[in-house]
């Protein structure tokens, strides 16, 4: 284990040196493949006849930046291309054409947009996103035009008509700059046929004050030679000096959305404790940023804004911030907005993730939050059940798995450890920022290899911790008795695994040990007084754990009583050796309280008393034991509880709404069983209390109360001010919590013997399957193309004729011409081509 403390000691200094160290956050940012090309396709002013590119070095970009494969672009998580290769190939090879250079790329481009053409639309599910529509289409154009020599197969006629198809709809719906279309048409405007009606006027109004169009580059190209604006052409030099090595697809781009998507990346992959600091001083700023600025809505960029804002509320809050869920709900109060979404619904799916995850988060009386939750479910929901597949498949092979996931399996009822292990497991997957205009932004720290290995590494030396404090913890249990009972449940193993998997303690944390022997004792005791023990013999041990003394104790109440007497001896020693006071008598009164709740119920129920469901939870909170574990546990913290919250009459509000809350769930999911058993719970009491209502109102009724009683748990656990804990013993409630829901979020798991066996393997003993490639399907022959359809090839030779009419029998809207006010009354046959 030295060995691997050391890796990840050196691990961790690079990274911060690489990550954090005053870079240039444009550093992590994929140069854009298709972008890069129109730069490359700029010709020089003062270039003479001869003519040669204004930014030479976009031109070599494009030259020496070709994949293996013949294409250009990005590739998904496994290094195979995806649809936005297919633009980006073409405009590569458009600017190696322009000027008469890299005969090799053309080559393998062509051979790589012939073989590759059909299966790449196939995987799409034949689902066309709206930037794919525009581009793709023009892209074959403008390439016919410059006489590249793109011929398609007759399977691909009908996908080619309806993305032709899906253009000419998108042409005729929308504005040149539609108010919640994001990104508008114009800043596809090296794109847009001529017919579409925009001038000189539209394309200067529209500019940016940097001289950008919509911060789109290639835009702003096609905006520079129409117009020939100095503005333009500065926007253009200063990208290029800024980023000599391909440009990305938006400059400038929101710098805050990078930092705080590094910081969630961190927090995802399990190394967030490593780069503390490093976290704190982003969120300082963001904070800063987010306190100072009325959040409203930027009409280009509401996608972004929304992800951006919602991903920085939950960063925020999630570190102790107060931060107003308005800082994101925002969009709730823009009637518009909400109807673009649902429309929509593919091209937001990735933003109502976000939404969604950040109202995790919600504080009792935050109506909005609720709100914006059930909005972003409903869309995420639909995007599921239409089998939506677009923009964001192509960012995350796995997207609609991770839908399903979060809402399936609710944040509070997930393992952090396990979380870690997954978002490792999908890090190929899952490494994309943003959808561009024309392809997709990537942080390339998000697939850094020494991250990568910082991850896996990290997590193994936990596995490797886990292990062996698993081991330990059995060979104490044989010790002292406990594995050997013959009655109740044995639940060492998930004892543990549910202490370990739900934080991020310290690597030599003894906490974990403290809290896994005390859940296992309270599970023994606890089966002991249901199921095994004369009364006789519980009050007798009641008793012992009263006077803390064992003596006349027999039998199982005698291994009860040592081995909690050995706990809470080692306990106190641990205590006052490290912070130089005695908690002895502290830690005896809380498990009599716990031992005494225990001989109350197992009375009521053998004398057949039937308390008041008040009666019963003032109790049953206390035999829940929630307390039992975390109060004692948090003396060895660091900084530590302070002794005089050991005691009944001072549990903080955090603890109480964890007993009760806890107290609530085990009853909800046990119910059914007590009820077999003869026994009652709060369910059965409610029942009792309001002959009327049925086991389902009365798990309504139990359900609200826990709803409410959660968030006001979240706000002790996550902010400060509302009580005198510290940090990390509210960190350890929250964990609790956490892991009981685990338990009991939609049935009793504690009492399964295989319900996590899959989860405690890969915890503990499985290693992680981190796969960085995927053998790709077969590709076809590529020798030479398929012979070309007629009707198709027919199309294509005669859209190129400059000015001229075509006829030809594929499914066309006709286009319109705008009149005055911008409407577009009178049809005209299609006519393609470009200014």
């Amino acid at each position: 284990m030295e060995s691997s403390h050391s890796i990840i000691e050196v691990l961790v200094r690079t990274i911060k040196d690489e990550m954090f160290s005053s870079v240039d956050l444009y550093s992590f940012v994929s140069p854009s493949a298709y972008d890069t090309a129109w730069l490359a396709m700029v010709p020089d002013p003062e270039g003479g006849n001869n003519g040669r590119p204004m930014f030479g070095e976009c031109l070599n970009w494009v030259v020496n930046n070709q994949r293996e494969g013949g294409f250009w672009g990005e590739s998904d998580g496994y290094g195979n291309p995806t649809i936005d290769c297919l633009p980006a190939t073409l405009a590569c090879m458009l600017a190696l054409k322009t000027w008469g250079v890299g005969s090799g790329n053309l080559e393998r481009g062509l051979a790589f947009i012939h073989a590759n053409t059909e299966k790449l639309l196939a995987e799409n599910h034949g689902r066309c996103p709206r930037w794919f529509a525009i581009i793709f289409p023009a892209m074959i154009e403008l390439a016919q035009k410059t006489g590249l020599e793109i011929v398609f197969s007759d399977e691909l006629e009908e996908v080619l008509t309806n993305i032709f198809y899906h253009r000419q709809r998108i042409l005729e719906r929308e504005e040149l700059v539609d108010k919640y279309h994001y990104p508008p048409l114009l800043s596809y405007l090296e794109t847009l046929p001529f017919w579409y009606g925009i001038d000189e006027e539209d394309i200067v109004k529209h500019l940016s004050e940097d001289g950008s169009m919509f911060q789109s580059p290639s835009a702003t190209v096609c905006a520079f030679i129409t117009t020939r604006n100095r503005k333009c052409m500065n926007y253009l030099q200063a990208l290029v000096q800024r980023f000599p090595h391909g440009v990305p697809s938006m400059y400038p781009m929101d710098e805050q959305l990078i930092q705080l998507s590094m910081v969630d990346h961190l927090q995802k992959l399990g190394l967030a404790d490593h780069f503390h600091k490093e976290i704190e001083n982003i969120l300082e700023h963001v904070y800063s940023h987010y306190m100072s600025q009325e959040q409203l809505p930027q009409q280009s960029l509401v996608p972004v804004q929304i992800c951006r804002d919602a991903l920085a509320f939950r960063l925020l809050r999630m570190h102790g911030y107060h931060v107003s869920p308005w800082c994101f709900c925002w969009f709730l109060n823009h009637e518009e907005i909400l109807t673009h979404m649902e429309e929509d619904c593919e091209y937001f799916s990735s933003v109502m993730y976000n939404v969604y995850r950040a109202t995790d988060l919600t504080f009792s009386g935050e109506y909005e939050l609720q709100e914006a939750r059930s909005f972003a479910r409903k869309l995420l929901e639909k995007t599921l059940s239409l089998g939506i597949r677009g923009d964001n498949v192509a960012m995350f092979p796995n997207f609609h798995g991770l839908i399903e996931h979060e809402l399936s399996l609710p944040w509070i009822a997930r393992l952090d450890h396990l979380d870690h292990r997954m978002w490792i497991e999908q890090q190929y997957k899952n490494n994309t920022l943003w959808t561009g205009k024309a392809s997709f932004y990537r942080l390339s720290c998000f697939h850094d290899e020494g991250l990568m290995q910082l991850a896996v590494k990290n997590y193994e030396l936990r596995q490797a911790i886990f292990k062996s404090e698993l081991e330990e913890l059995k060979r104490w249990c044989k010790d002292w008795g406990l594995t050997g009972m013959g009655f109740g449940r044995e639940k060492t193993t998930y004892c543990y695994f549910a202490v370990a998997a739900s934080s991020s303690l310290p690597h030599d944390s003894a906490v974990r040990t403290i809290v896994a022997k005390s859940a296992i004792l309270i599970t023994v005791a606890d089966d002991f007084f249901d199921t095994k023990g004369s009364l006789d013999e519980l009050e007798g041990l009641t008793e012992a754990v009263g006077r803390w003394n064992g003596k006349g104790l027999r039998s199982h109440s005698k291994t009860i009583f040592d081995a909690l007497d050995n706990l809470v001896s080692d306990m106190t020693e641990k205590h006052l050796h490290q912070q130089g006071s005695d908690i002895t008598n502290d830690l005896q009164d809380i498990w009599y309280e716990t031992f005494a709740s225990w001989l109350v119920e197992t009375k009521w129920s053998r004398i057949g008393y039937i308390p008041s469901m008040h009666e019963y939870l003032d109790t049953g909170m206390i035999s829940i034991a929630t307390h039992t574990l975390v109060l004692p546990a948090s003396c060895f913290l660091n900084p530590n509880l302070p002794k005089c919250k050991l005691k009944p009459s001072q549990y903080e509000t955090i603890t109480k709404l964890l007993m009760v809350i806890a107290r609530l769930l085990n009853d909800i999911q046990s119910h059914q069983k007590e009820q077999e058993e003869g026994k009652f719970n709060f369910v059965s009491l409610y029942l009792k209390e309001n002959p009327g209502a049925d086991t389902e109102d009365s798990i309504s009724y139990m359900t609200d109360i826990m709803d409410e009683k959660k968030k006001g748990l979240l706000e002790h656990a996550l902010m400060d001010g509302l009580d005198d804990l510290p940090k990390p013993c509210k960190h350890l409630h929250l964990s609790c919590f956490k892991v009981f829901q685990m338990f009991f979020n939609s049935r009793n798991r504690f009492d399964s013997n295989t319900e996590l066996v899959d989860d405690i393997n890969k915890a503990i003993y499985i290693p992680l399957e981190v796969q960085t490639s995927k053998p790709s399907k077969p590709l076809p022959p590529h020798s030479r193309p398929k012979k070309a359809n007629s009707t198709m090839k027919t199309h294509f030779d005669q859209i190129y004729k400059p000015r001229v009419k075509p006829s030809f029998t594929m499914r066309w809207i006709s286009p319109k011409i705008r009149d005055s006010s911008g409407k577009m009354p009178i049809s005209l046959k299609l006519k393609l081509c470009f200014v």
